[in-house]
């Protein structure tokens, strides 16, 4: 059956309301839209195609690719318009991780070799770093450099009607999920409007008292979504105004220098058909505004990545070391550790990116940060645990 037939079947045929929408205008049958359909035949369906793809596009991708034990994946520098880096032969990037099932099927299959375990370091923030090396808003930057301050804390607070300290942990992933990334990444308050508000329910969002958010926010006014219709204008006392006031309040008043940064920012691409990266180089084509502003962010936050596995990789043979990176997923390195070497190792990394990667781009007003998980001796890259 084809995407097009199940979204006959599911929403003309059994009339399921239609959730999302592929840019084409159809119906969305993917992973996500299914997952809003509560029926048991659409579960089921929708665990099958899990499975799938599991099967078909990871699974018989690294059979396809191995030579004797082992993959050898191609990176690509060339190819990304954001000068990010891709994968193929396997897509080495592209293995899942939300999904534990999955992930673990998948990512168990990758074992160090004997002697050694898999140290995966992950840059922490990294694309929120260069997002302010280029807007240098002084509000943002203390939000993700004084310790104790919570930027998403604070946005679900002010988006739900909280207190701070009332914030749950599922309404802090709410706000930093469907409203904090998606307006940095170009995102409005049509679509973060909907989004926000099925989360209070899929979440099951409550209050410390125990009361389910809805109702709190029904106290408060907020009885509805409302139409978040792009053709109609918000109504007041729905929760898509509500989010509309808090959208402009985040541009024009909490990071205003980042919002007037965006504005400029794109103007200039316009006038001049091209941008340039803080890395040196220069992007130059047709893009539409979401791109213009993301792409120096990502673009600039592989660039970092790149470096610090090139300084990585040269320390390791100048001191004949037996470790090696052997993997790299956009904002994180995987290596292929010597036991004996491990501190070692972690030291390199840890020297290399909080001492070197700032003396080699200037422009870092934030220091980078770096996470690292560490597989078991004779583990799998799936049984990975974070170390401080």
């Amino acid at each position: 059956m084809s995407h097009s037939q199940l979204g006959y079947v599911l929403h003309t045929e059994l009339g399921f309301e239609v959730t999302t929408e592929t840019d084409s205008g159809r119906p969305s049958t993917d992973s996500e839209a299914l997952a809003k359909i509560d029926h048991p035949f659409v579960k089921s369906l929708a665990k099958l195609l899990k499975y799938e793809k599991a099967l078909g596009t990871f699974l018989k991708g690294i059979e396809r690719e191995l030579v004797g034990d082992r993959i050898h994946p191609s990176y690509n520098l060339h190819l990304a318009r954001s000068f990010r880096s891709s994968s193929d032969s396997p897509n080495f990037q592209n293995y899942p991780v939300r999904d534990e099932e999955i992930s673990k099927i998948i990512r168990s299959l990758f074992i160090a070799k004997q002697g050694h375990r898999l140290v995966e370091n992950d840059f922490k923030g990294i694309e929120v770093v260069l997002s302010a090396a280029y807007h240098k808003d002084p509000v943002f930057i203390d939000y993700i450099s004084t310790p104790g301050k919570d930027m998403h804390r604070d946005m679900a607070a002010q988006l739900y009607m909280l207190e701070p300290a009332e914030v749950s942990k599922e309404a802090r992933y709410g706000a930093k999920n469907k409203f904090v990334f998606p307006q940095f990444y170009g995102d409005y308050y049509v679509s973060c409007a909907r989004a926000l508000w099925e989360w209070v329910g899929e979440g099951k969002l409550k209050t410390p008292d125990g009361v389910p958010l809805a109702e709190h926010l029904n106290g408060l006014g907020v009885c509805e979504l409302g139409a978040c219709d792009p053709e109609q204008e918000a109504v007041t006392g729905t929760f898509e105004k509500h989010v509309q006031e808090v959208e402009r309040d985040f541009w024009e008043r909490r990071f205003k220098q980042y919002g007037r940064w965006r504005k400029k920012w794109y103007a200039d691409y316009l006038e001049r058909g091209y941008f340039d990266l803080l890395t040196g180089f220069r992007v130059s084509g047709v893009f539409d505004r979401k791109q213009v502003t993301n792409y120096p962010i990502q673009g600039s936050a592989f660039h970092c990545l790149l470096w610090t596995l090139i300084q990585v990789n040269r320390i390791l043979q100048r001191n004949q070391m037996k470790s090696m990176v052997v993997g790299q997923i956009h904002d994180s390195l995987v290596a292929d550790v010597k036991e004996s070497e491990l501190e070692k190792y972690l030291r390199i990394v840890n020297r290399v990116v909080s001492v070197g990667l700032p003396h080699h781009y200037p422009f870092l007003v934030v220091p980078p940060q770096i996470e690292t998980a560490i597989a078991p001796a004779g583990g799998n890259w799936y049984q990975k645990e974070e170390v401080e």
